[in-house]
């Protein structure tokens, strides 16, 4: 990072780069200012060749919204220190502010309607009459499940989101899908999204026989990178059944677990210290996650902490939507105790809801609002919960705009970091890995 200096440089039209980390990249001409500087020097390939770095300046940027403009220097898709050489090539930002880029860490491509027509939807008065409408929708649907996925997740790239962990339903109706599908246009997007696939039983893992099958036979085939799992209790009504045949499948495969968790009050926390005990048993800390999480908030402080140091002991994450103001996790309490805690937008468009629109600012936005946040640092932490709340639950390195960071990040007009969560502007850049995936809200495939 360096302090910018004015560019004669227009920018140029951009240009195709090759690579699975280097495609849809969008660049501008060199200007006068990086002319100046080193040539870029050629680096070794480990098998005794010569290639040259890539590097990328983006000039003119405000990282955070500091009230002055500097340069972000990017070399294989990293954020660098020092001046940019000579030959770099030069994307003007025109003074606006770089953040870091969000990440979603829950959310259900497969079932989405999202770019298609208009679905109206029946009452529903539980998760069973949801799932039968489900399937409905699923069978009603023109487009397969790998197009309707891969519309909402470039638009999601278009939004800024770098990274999310993607649920597909795995159920006799459906077979594999919906994790077949998230997983063909996740190969079609690894330029400029990085994706976790869940194999979600959202028609329970006991109570619909052949689920726990294809489970298995998801994680067998290498496909998924974790197994789901939905309310042991409440709607299973088998926990122990549930929670051995998952974390079973886990172990054996070496795939994490994450688990939905709507079940409230005992329910929900006799479920979640049976996730806590087969964690601990089969030393899986670190490679699990519960969603939702309903039963946590209504605790009292004491019950939450002592809890909550069970999770942090056995690295457990937890993701929340932020639904409402009773429904939203504690999260500055469960990160005191070291819980990694994300945030995710759910379902979009749904046979659930009408709702959504996988936008990561949106869903800082409702942080915020269901929370009641007034100051600049509260505004701030729902931004922080969004970016690197998500980046610790799957594993990522934070894209915090420091040295040696992932140069994952977003360009948009505004004031200040606050005021950019308040009013959501657009877009106007999306960079991921030092290469311009989206311009002016528009995904560059």
């Amino acid at each position: 990072m360096q302090s910018s200096s004015p560019t004669t440089g227009a920018p140029s039209r951009r240009t195709m780069l090759a690579g699975a980390a280097a495609l849809a990249g969008a660049t501008a001409a060199t200007g006068a200012g990086a002319a100046a500087a080193q040539a870029v020097p050629p680096v070794a390939d480990g098998q005794g060749n010569e290639r040259r770095t890539r590097t990328v300046v983006f000039r003119d940027v405000r990282p955070f919204g500091a009230a002055h403009a500097t340069d972000l220097v990017v070399v294989d898709g990293r954020i660098a220190d020092g001046p940019a050489p000579r030959g770099a090539k030069v994307v003007d930002g025109g003074g606006r502010i770089a953040l870091p880029s969000l990440v979603d860490a829950h959310i259900h491509p497969d079932k989405t309607t999202w770019g298609g027509s208009w679905v109206s939807r029946r009452p529903a008065s539980g998760i069973a009459d949801y799932v039968e409408q489900d399937v409905e929708l699923f069978r009603g649907q023109r487009r397969p499940v790998a197009e309707r996925a891969y519309g909402l997740m470039s638009h999601a790239v278009a939004r800024g989101t770098r990274a999310m962990r993607a649920h597909a339903d795995v159920a006799p109706a459906y077979g594999l899908a919906g994790v077949e599908g998230l997983a063909e246009a996740r190969e079609r997007l690894r330029h400029a999204l990085d994706v976790q696939i869940v194999a979600f039983p959202q028609h329970g893992v006991v109570r619909t026989p052949g689920t726990a099958r294809l489970l298995e036979d998801a994680a067998r085939a290498g496909v998924v990178d974790m197994i789901g799992g939905i309310d042991p209790i409440g709607f299973d009504q088998a926990l122990d059944e549930q929670l051995d045949l998952v974390f079973g499948i886990a172990d054996r495969h070496g795939v994490g677990v994450d688990i939905h968790l709507h079940d409230r009050g005992d329910k929900g926390l006799k479920a979640l210290r049976g996730i806590i005990e087969r964690t601990r048993a089969l030393g899986l800390a670190g490679q699990v996650t519960v969603s939702h999480v309903f039963c946590l908030p209504a605790l009292s402080d004491r019950e939450l902490g002592s809890l909550a140091a069970d999770l942090g002991a056995q690295d457990i994450a937890l993701t929340t939507v932020a639904p409402s103001d009773s429904l939203v996790l504690p999260i500055a309490r469960l990160r005191e105790h070291g819980v990694r805690v994300g945030l995710g937008s759910d379902g979009v468009r749904d046979s659930w809801s009408p709702f959504g629109d996988a936008d990561m600012l949106h869903r800082a936005h409702i942080l915020g609002w269901v929370t009641d946040v007034r100051l600049d640092e509260e505004l701030t932490d729902c931004y922080d919960v969004a970016a690197h709340g998500g980046a610790d639950v799957m594993g990522l390195a934070h894209a915090d705009l420091a040295p040696g960071s992932p140069a994952d990040f977003v360009l948009v007009r505004g004031e200040c970091l606050p005021q950019v969560v308040v009013d959501m502007p657009r877009r106007d850049m999306v960079v991921h890995g030092g290469v311009v995936v989206a311009r002016d809200g528009e995904f560059l495939a």
